[in-house]
């Protein structure tokens, strides 16, 4: 109990003095997981929808992969966006490794098949019969699927919210491609386990503070519009 005393107090004394380190860990966090989930959302929301809404051969397997990639462990992410970077990978000419652009790709690559599958699977569980009804009354294609994603707009910012919770959380693969260096790639979450192996607990908990306020804001405000679209 006094761990976690000690550490809410470290939190308050953290940000009341405004330290400088603090508050740039913190930007960059935000920098990185709301780019990743921006890129995520702009590629895994239409493909989703073009998943969800059409059939093709393969399109079994290929929900098979989405959903594998959904519980992609987050190291497995980082190994794979490191192997990419590496100086003797196909892209080591961008020299993108231990940057945070790096910690960027392998949280799209983390939050994009969640996107991607709820999203689908959000189009699969329109009735068919609202879609008739839809093209009986001389839509276009681009019409319906503009009518049918504010259907689903409901389940498509609970995909949102659950790629967003996945990076806010993701240490591993960012500690993997970032190399949690200091001014340059460290984030909360590394921060924190960081503290935790050099016997930090106090400092640890208080970056957890910090990290759970973010997570709990972000995921109250997106909550908020989400019902409020619910009545628009």
């Amino acid at each position: 109990m006094d761990l976690l005393i000690d550490g809410f107090t470290k939190a308050i004394e953290m940000i009341m003095t405004g330290d400088s380190e603090i508050f740039a860990i913190t930007l960059l966090t935000l920098r990185v997981c709301f780019t990743a989930i921006f890129w995520s959302m702009l590629i895994g929301i239409p493909f989703g929808v073009l998943v969800g809404l059409t059939n093709f051969p393969g399109k079994r397997l290929l929900l098979v992969l989405i959903n594998i990639g959904m519980g992609l462990p987050p190291v497995v992410a980082g190994l794979t966006i490191t192997m990419l970077l590496w100086r003797s990978g196909p892209l080591s000419d961008l020299t993108l490794l231990y940057s945070p652009t790096a910690i960027v790709l392998a949280q799209f690559l983390v939050s994009l098949p969640i996107i991607t599958g709820l999203t689908s699977t959000a189009f699969q569980q329109i009735d068919p019969k609202l879609r008739l009804q839809i093209k009986a009354l001389g839509a276009t294609k681009a019409q319906m699927v503009w009518l049918l994603l504010k259907e689903t707009k409901i389940a498509i910012f609970a995909a949102i919210m659950a790629g967003l919770g996945r990076v806010l959380a993701e240490v591993g693969a960012a500690m993997m491609v970032g190399g949690n260096i200091q001014g340059e790639t460290r984030i909360l979450t590394t921060s924190i386990v960081m503290e935790v192996s050099k016997g930090n607990f106090d400092v640890a908990i208080a970056l957890s503070f910090i990290l759970m306020s973010l997570a709990f804001f972000i995921t109250f405000l997106l909550t908020f519009l989400q019902q409020r679209t619910r009545y628009s």
